[in-house]
């Protein structure tokens, strides 16, 4: 932990020494080591909390840093992961206009007709299916006597065996088997 006072702080920032006591007061930037400020914890709350378009935030970073690009990915996911995923001010503002422009594109599709409600659409397929359940349970019925009258058996025999196997289809086709390999 490197450690300076307010002064070489506020050189090292970039900024004047009365901002520097300004965020102390305010508890914001500074992370204070008895009457030392720690750098590191500095610098980091200053990446966070401040704009990088900001020319003074170029001031607060370290230079001379021989971090490979998988090392620095690695260490950033490390830090995300250990600190709950905190973003930057940038990164956070990034994501949120990303995220309301997918709203924006969802609305204008949902008012174009490309989108449909959920609950209508499963209103439509339950009715469709409903039909197709319900013509499939009088066919037998009707089916039945003619094939009786081609095969030469008794009428109310066929229609039971049809009903019968009809029905087992039906009930088979009501409750499909769910394997999530297959998603």
């Amino acid at each position: 932990m490197t450690t300076m006072t307010q002064v070489d702080y506020a050189k090292h920032a970039g900024v004047d020494r009365k901002t520097v006591g300004r965020w102390i007061k305010a508890g914001k930037y500074i992370v204070l080591d008895g009457n030392m400020i720690d750098v590191e914890a500095s610098d980091k709350a200053l990446a966070t909390l401040r704009d990088s378009q900001d020319p003074r935030t170029k001031n607060a970073i370290k230079k001379n840093r021989s971090i490979g690009k998988e090392t620095t990915i690695d260490t950033v996911k490390e830090i995300m992961i250990a600190t709950g995923a905190e973003m930057s001010r940038e990164e956070a503002s990034r994501v949120k206009e990303n995220y309301l422009a997918l709203l924006t594109k969802l609305e204008y599709e949902k008012e174009d007709g490309l989108l449909v409600e959920m609950t209508v659409a499963e209103a439509v397929l339950f009715s469709a299916f409903r039909e197709q359940r319900d013509a499939w349970m009088n066919w037998p019925s009707r089916v039945a006597p003619l094939m009786a009258a081609d095969l030469d058996v008794p009428a109310d025999r066929m229609t039971e065996v049809l009903i019968e196997h009809v029905h087992k289809h039906i009930s088979g086709l009501g409750e499909p088997e769910f394997n999530t390999d297959e998603t």
